[in-house]
């Protein structure tokens, strides 16, 4: 790695190259003044001096998170947190895709080529050590920890199963890495297994609409959301889940083309196309412009209930919104699922009308105009239902700034690096959840992962 002062000085020199590494294809539409922003202006200067001692601090801790071969994890693999802190002897599964996006950038902006192939190697371990472990009928654990190739017992072999299992963002992962090291050829041997892990999903979570549901309400990512959490069984046919499908359905396709696997090309494609549409079609509120998780309970009983009554009409909806507003609404902004005018609606009702999920930390998990909203520490669930995560931030600044939303883009992202910066200056190190209006750090201190996100938001 390189030194502090040349890293600083390399890091200024190839910011605007790098920063093509995380900008997407971009949607015209005017921006709205965001007259109701809360905090003060930030000046270049303070954004300089922030986005500095985070890449700093990066800089020494990054190389850390590159773990050799462990027990059970017996390719090199990636941590989400330092070693000695909390999940540092794990590996999970839409962690090891984020804590990698962020290595890679870290690696573009300081401009080292040694980095960026050693990120590459232990994204590629962490890819084999899932796989790996791959069930019989396709499946893959959430988590693997160094003892345990699955501690949370998500490939029991029982009947139906509830257990979920990993998130679907591996193709995400493969194609992030095969675009950094310039080849697709450590794929072509795994391939088959993701297109399995893939039918395992369908297979055992898909339901009669076509969107995929959570079995239950173990690790889904944003542990706590309401519309899944405490919730019956294959009933919550979450946006995470199905964004995360979907961006991955495409990843694949494009796989497998490079592979020159055409006929698996036009398929995963089609399949990702079909998602996006039963997204779009059951998760849109005109009325609210808002995305939201659907409850697929709705079952017509009456043939079971009154058998002796002849039936009158048909039930003609088969799901009904869970109308909570969480951040997962913005998601379709952040897989490019929503239309132009879908994004403006979003945005301008949502996000500009109020503070409901604008704060001075970024974005609330949860709106703060639910009766749910609360900012105590928990763990086991974590607490998703207000405090500020960079995960959040960065699904909301990705999406704004695709769909051409750029100065509120360049506001979270200000709020984004100021409120990391005053983290390392107070705390010496980073922290998974913070609270939206003071800034203060509520968990975990030693936490990476996602924070690393921070360097594409610079």
């Amino acid at each position: 790695m390189l030194n502090k002062s040349r890293r600083e000085f390399l890091a200024g020199v190839a910011f605007l190259g790098a920063s093509s590494l995380v900008r997407g294809s971009t949607h015209t539409l005017s921006t709205t003044s965001d007259q109701t922003n809360p905090g003060s202006p930030w000046s270049s200067d303070s954004r300089q001096q922030a986005s500095g001692r985070l890449r700093s601090y990066f800089g020494k801790t990054a190389p850390r998170l590159l773990r050799a071969a462990e027990g059970v994890l017996q390719h090199p693999s990636i941590a989400c947190s330092l070693p000695g802190k909390q999940y540092s002897t794990s590996l999970w599964d839409w962690d090891t895709y984020w804590t990698a996006r962020g290595l890679f950038q870290f690696a573009a902006i300081s401009n080292d080529s040694a980095f960026r192939k050693s990120v590459g190697e232990h994204a590629i371990g962490s890819f084999t050590n899932f796989f790996d472990h791959q069930s019989a009928e396709g499946r893959l654990p959430i988590m693997l920890d160094v003892k345990n190739p699955d501690p949370l017992g998500t490939l029991k072999p029982d009947r139906p199963k509830s257990q979920n299992q990993a998130k679907p963002v591996f193709a995400q992962l493969a194609l992030l890495t095969s675009d950094q090291l310039g080849s697709v050829d450590w794929l072509a041997p795994q391939f088959d297994k993701l297109l399995r892990f893939y039918a395992s999903w369908v297979s055992g979570n898909q339901s009669s609409i076509g969107l995929l549901v959570w079995g239950n309400d173990v690790a889904i990512g944003n542990d706590n959301d309401p519309t899944t959490f405490g919730r019956p069984f294959f009933s919550s046919a979450n946006l995470l889940l199905n964004c995360l499908f979907y961006q991955d359905l495409k990843a694949a396709a494009q796989l497998a083309g490079r592979l020159n696997r055409s006929t698996d090309a036009q398929s995963l494609g089609g399949q990702a196309r079909t998602l996006g549409e039963q997204i779009q079609k059951y998760c849109w509120d005109r009325r609210d412009q808002f995305y939201y998780t659907v409850d697929v309970q709705c079952v017509d009983k009456r043939s079971e209930l009154i058998p002796h009554v002849r039936p009158g009409m048909d039930m003609s909806w088969h799901s009904l919104p869970l109308r909570v507003q969480t951040f997962t609404g913005f998601l379709p902004l952040w897989c490019g699922l929503a239309s132009q005018d879908q994004a403006k609606g979003l945005v301008q009702t949502n996000y500009l009308a109020d503070d409901r999920f604008r704060c001075n930390g970024g974005v609330k998990s949860l709106s703060s105009k639910e009766s749910m909203y609360s900012l105590a520490f928990s763990s086991n669930p974590s607490n998703w239902l207000g405090p500020v995560w960079i995960i959040v931030n960065y699904f909301v600044w990705k999406g704004l700034n695709d769909y051409g939303f750029h100065d509120e883009a360049a506001k979270l992202a200000d709020k984004t690096l100021q409120m990391l910066s005053a983290d390392l200056a107070g705390n010496g190190s980073l922290n998974e959840y913070y609270h939206p209006d003071t800034q203060k750090a509520l968990s975990h201190k030693g936490f990476m992962d996602w924070d690393l996100l921070a360097l594409e938001m610079m």
